[in-house]
């Protein structure tokens, strides 16, 4: 069990989402960096899909009510055991009364606490995810709080060195498939969609400039700022389904991407996608920090999913050997 001592607003319990019933006007919720809760549960021995603590907050500090192991992924938040700092992307056995703080990160936005068989509260609609508009989910529908007490689920026998045991940061390990430009901008690559030549005018200016995440922006969705897109003629569109990724743009001309509490439908013409290999990027990316959007393809896309599935299995085979040994 776990005891929350300290918290923000916004931290919750979420997993891979609830995809299922967007067309009753539920929203995905779940993580915002798919990739990270993967990666820190595969380190655990967990299922992929195991709830864990989304902390966007800062600083968030638990005690840990009894023996478990745990695994700290996403942004490299200067996690501090009992005193002891702890590399980013690190698992690690840990003890009854100690105490785990995360700080505001030295890069990325959100981080990550994994635990040995999952945070453990009711699904919903088969998700264990916090929809904070619905206050449904997770912890009782509401972000964590001082003095909450989470359960862990049935954990596996698996064990970890006694020391622990890290994973080199995908945004290193897979530079390579996801770059970024010379300025260091992130480069996020989306497809063209619905309405895009209606903005053939500013097409060429929409994937050149670097686009600014605005301070008004959170887990529904990103409003970037720039030199604003206009379409070259006024339209009057019904309303639509939409997915995260979904990058829209309202009267004023400069776009929300649809993120992970993303609306169901509207109604703004779209002008792309962000392919969903890439979300997990953008759910490491700061307030007031900037992107650069790259047009890509389907075959893109493949290649990024292609490249990301073949680093979560490098890293089910590095932790095979501890799946069956106990009490390291």
């Amino acid at each position: 069990m776990i005891k929350i001592e300290q918290s923000g607003a916004l931290n919750t319990v979420q997993d891979l989402g609830r995809s299922a019933w967007r067309h009753l006007g539920v929203s995905v919720s779940g993580v915002m960096d798919s990739l990270a809760l993967r990666a820190g549960n595969i380190l655990l021995d967990n299922a992929e899909n195991a709830a864990a603590i989304e902390v966007q907050m800062f600083p968030f500090r638990v005690r840990f009510l009894a023996d478990t192991r745990i695994a700290i992924t996403g942004a490299d938040c200067r996690a501090r055991l009992d005193g002891v700092d702890l590399p980013a992307w690190w698992a690690c056995n840990v003890r009854e009364g100690e105490t785990l703080e995360l700080r505001y990160p030295r890069s990325g936005a959100r981080g990550y606490l994994c635990v040995a068989g999952g945070i453990d509260v009711p699904p919903v609609l088969g998700s264990r995810s916090t929809a904070l508009r619905g206050s449904f989910g997770g912890f009782e529908g509401r972000p964590l709080q001082k003095g909450d007490v989470l359960k862990s689920g049935a954990a596996s026998a698996a064990a970890l060195p006694a020391g622990g045991i890290g994973v080199e940061p995908p945004e290193q390990a897979l530079q390579a498939h996801f770059p970024r430009h010379p300025d260091g901008l992130a480069q996020i690559r989306a497809i063209p969609s619905g309405e895009y030549s209606l903005f053939a005018a500013d097409a060429e200016r929409f994937w050149q400039q670097p686009w600014k995440v605005s301070l008004q922006s959170n887990r529904t969705g990103y409003r970037l700022a720039g030199e604003p897109i206009l379409p070259s003629r006024s339209v009057e569109m019904r309303s639509y389904g939409l997915i995260p990724g979904i990058v829209q743009v309202p009267p004023a001309g400069e776009p929300i991407i649809q993120l992970s509490d993303a609306n169901t439908a509207g109604g703004y013409p779209k002008i792309a996608c962000v392919i969903e290999e890439d979300l997990w990027r953008l759910g490491q990316i700061q307030p007031g920090q900037s992107i650069q959007l790259v047009q890509s393809d389907a075959q893109g896309a493949i290649a990024a999913k292609k490249a990301l599935d073949g680093w979560l299995q490098l890293l089910h085979n590095s932790v095979t050997p501890f799946k069956n040994v106990v009490g390291l």
